[in-house]
């Protein structure tokens, strides 16, 4: 491959290699596509047999079956749903009371079809979801935006709904209806919106996303709203939100500088007041208060708060001045917070140790307690300012989450479900089950009972299961266990490993290995029907050699827990950000070698898949370990990092991985672009590159120019397929996700287990 100078990008100092597939590009171009239909057709031909037939049947049926949990959020006295199966591919939007929900069988109103929606306008709508308009108190819910997307991508048209009448209201009737662009949208009262979006005239950021937001009255033109908030092109976008909460009525807006720094604003005085905190501390609001999460450690008034803490003041009180805070977790070097949510009296934290979930809820009306039993100075033995107490809910190798059922509900002393709780509890073996719980003070300061809360806090707790999934595979025959992989710094990398009980250490497991490593997102347990039908179960031809009993074996599944993402808070994140990036890597390459040596499985055997930054992690599998690999199942990937800042919403990600026009920084960024590494003469593990042509976020072209490159330069077994819709997951209904997850899932049988 040749990389000299050419094409330098005004303003840069850095040139551009030689690119010979900039053709494809051009995304609906009418060559590009045709090359996508040749390379779809001569995929489906490898992929598309009798096994890969019933093995698509199998997944569909697990995506496709009435037995799966209809989650619901509450709104109001109605519990809502968006539902999908084989008589419903685009889904329904519905909704019941909670009496009906407890029973087998829940009478369900159906307030959209959207399949009928699609056929009556010929559209191929896609639901992302409703946002409801706050009633006048007594009223009940009626209003609501509901986001449609015509592809499945991130681009959202919104158009206002009655759910009383089960009509849009009509834009002759003063009723919303913003084009379709990304953005958001958010209720500022019964006839005006705020609304940040790239419809018309509106300018967008470099990542492709809003950068002005503006108040739209009801009956008004989009291009003629009042702009209320904007930010400069090279951030990454503009949101507006207003929290209607009785009493806490504010207008919020945000400017993301990146991924990981933003301004947040407050109205105040018919003025945007800018809430003092370094960029790149988290802030969000919850009544009278306000938290704070450090990405980075905060040296704060004498005081230096952790990376991944979590922090609160009075809000009124800190707008006026004061710079007092309260600790309400610090981590440590196994423990991590993933996520909070409020119900209306308790702050539910969502931990992670050592990958293992643990939930603690927290008290504000009670102070912290230290490890003697006498009130502290506002940190308790556990570290936090207020009291805390352990949620018993939480086995190990689970992922159990804890959110409000509706905070802005009245609490339990005036007969409201505010501080009820959802608890979703998962495993890899464990089938999904929904639980519900209720918080509630003891004045006499005993531990909790039914199931719930223990310890000295004074919180009583009762949760009970409400609706479980059923088992798609005889999950009874598998064991989840949890390994610690040394990378090449030295750093120990968990790893979850699912295989057999009888699994049989002699390297001949046809073994597949999942990651992700980036943006802070945590790869946890949980129960996939996909990869039990698709991998665990699925058996090897019948193999033994001389005076050897005959027999098969199923695949082994693994997710490797490495740097990047947010297992261990930020400071696991930030250790492969930029030119760190390589140590997501080595933790993964890390992870093979210790399946190897472990006896688990051998390169032949080995494959693995990931989409996404999934598929650039894969991708520097492929281009930098490919003796670690039989096969490689590439997804919706970043694959040319010299040119991803100008593809798609690439521009946004310059935080993850920096920026290729500085030339200082394309100097570690080429170490890690797949698209640039591919070499001549290398044995490269057989490879399927696979996105969607409707993906606004990736986009499907640097899975196109990767597959084009390695095809010219003569490597064999490499497949490319390209969904004609579906956005960054590929698929917009069932059918096409059980087409997607078939292809990556018989491919990688066919090339590590022989068929």
């Amino acid at each position: 491959m040749t990389t000299t100078a050419a094409d330098q990008a005004p303003g840069s100092s850095a040139p551009e290699p030689t690119d010979e597939n900039v053709w494809l590009e051009e995304i609906y171009g009418e060559a590009p596509l045709a090359w996508v239909r040749e390379q779809n057709a001569r995929t489906e031909d490898l992929l598309e047999d009798a096994d890969y037939v019933g093995l698509e049947g199998s997944i569909l049926e697990v995506l496709d079956s009435t037995d799966r949990i209809a989650m619901v959020g509450k709104r109001g006295e109605w519990y809502y749903n968006f539902w999908k199966d084989q008589a419903n591919p685009k889904g329904l939007w519905r909704r019941t009371s909670w009496e009906s929900y407890l029973t087998d069988s829940p009478v369900w109103d159906v307030l959209l079809d959207v399949d009928a929606l699609a056929a009556a306008e010929g559209e191929e709508w896609v639901f992302h979801g409703a946002t409801f308009l706050r009633p006048a108190a007594g009223d009940p819910y009626r209003l609501a935006l509901l986001a449609l997307s015509p592809d499945g991508g991130d681009a959202n048209r919104y158009r206002e709904f009655d759910v009383a009448t089960r009509t849009f209201v009509d834009p002759a009737d003063g009723g919303f209806d913003l084009p379709t662009a990304k953005g958001n949208v958010s209720w500022l009262d019964a006839d005006t919106l705020l609304v940040a979006s790239t419809a018309g005239d509106l300018p967008r950021t470099a990542s492709s996303y809003a950068r002005t937001a503006v108040t739209l009255r009801r009956g008004d033109a989009l291009s003629a709203a009042a702009r209320l908030f904007e930010v400069p092109e090279d951030h990454m976008m503009a949101v507006v939100a207003h929290d209607s909460t009785p009493g806490f009525e504010r207008t919020f807006a945000v400017d993301y500088i990146d991924f990981y720094n933003r301004s947040t604003f407050i109205r105040w005085d018919d003025a945007w007041l800018e809430i003092d905190a370094p960029t790149d501390v988290n802030l969000s609001a919850h009544r009278e208060w306000l938290l704070f999460r450090p990405q980075q450690d905060w040296s704060h008034e004498g005081n230096t708060y952790p990376a991944g803490s979590l922090l609160a003041a009075k809000f009124e009180d800190y707008l006026a001045g004061a710079r007092d805070l309260l600790v309400l977790f610090a981590p440590d070097a196994h423990t991590s917070l993933q996520s909070w949510s409020w119900t209306r009296n308790f702050l539910l934290l969502n931990l992670l140790r050592d990958v293992s979930s643990e939930i603690r809820v927290l008290d504000p009306s009670v102070p912290g307690v230290a490890a003697d039993g006498a009130a502290s100075d506002g940190r308790a033995a556990d570290g936090g300012a207020w009291a805390s107490s352990l949620l018993d809910a939480c086995p190990p190798l689970h992922d159990v989450n804890a959110y409000a059922v509706d905070d802005e509900d009245e609490g339990p002393a005036d007969g409201g479900a505010g501080d009820d709780f959802w608890l979703v509890a998962t495993g890899f073996t464990t089938p999904s089950t929904l639980m519900r719980g209720s918080l509630t003070r003891n004045p006499a300061g005993t531990a909790g009972s039914g199931g719930g809360v223990a310890g000295t806090a004074g919180v009583v707790s009762s949760h009970a299961a409400v609706k479980a999934s059923p088992s798609f595979f005889n999950d009874d025959k598998y064991e989840v266990q949890q390994h610690f992989a040394v990378s090449a710094d030295g750093t120990r990398v968990p790893y979850f490993q699912v295989a057999s009980r009888d699994l049989v250490l002699d390297g001949q497991n046809p073994t597949q290995l999942s990651g992700y490593g980036g943006f802070e997102v945590s790869r946890t347990p949980a129960y996939s029907g996909t990869v039990g039908r698709a991998w665990l179960e699925r058996r090897t031809a019948t193999s033994g050699g001389p005076g050897e009993a005959a027999h098969s074996r199923g695949g082994v599944y693994v997710v490797a827990n490495i740097r990047g993402g947010g297992e261990y808070g930020p400071s696991w994140h930030r250790a492969a950000l930029k030119e760190n990036r390589h140590r997501a890597f080595e933790d993964f390459a890390a992870v093979a070698q210790h399946l190897v040596h472990r006896g688990v499985t051998s390169r032949e055997r080995l494959g693995c898949v990931g989409g996404s930054n999934g598929g650039l992690l894969v991708g520097n599998m492929l281009t930098t370990y490919p003796e670690l690999f039989g096969a490689i199942s590439c997804g919706v990937p970043l694959l040319d990092m010299r040119r991803y800042t100008k593809l798609s919403a690439g521009h946004s990600w310059i935080a993850e991985y920096g920026d290729p026009d500085v030339a200082a920084e394309w100097e570690y960024i080429k170490t890690f672009s797949p698209y640039h590494l591919l070499k001549d003469g290398v044995e490269y593990p057989e490879t399927f590159i696979w996105t969607a042509t409707s993906d606004d976020r990736v986009g499907p072209v640097q899975a196109r120019k990767m597959a084009a490159r390695m095809q010219a330069m003569g490597i064999p077994n490499v497949w490319f397929h390209e969904a004609l819709e579906g956005g960054h997951a590929g698929a917009s209904d069932n059918r096409q996700a059980a087409a997607l997850q078939a292809r990556s899932q018989h491919f990688l049988w066919r090339s590590l287990a022989g068929g």
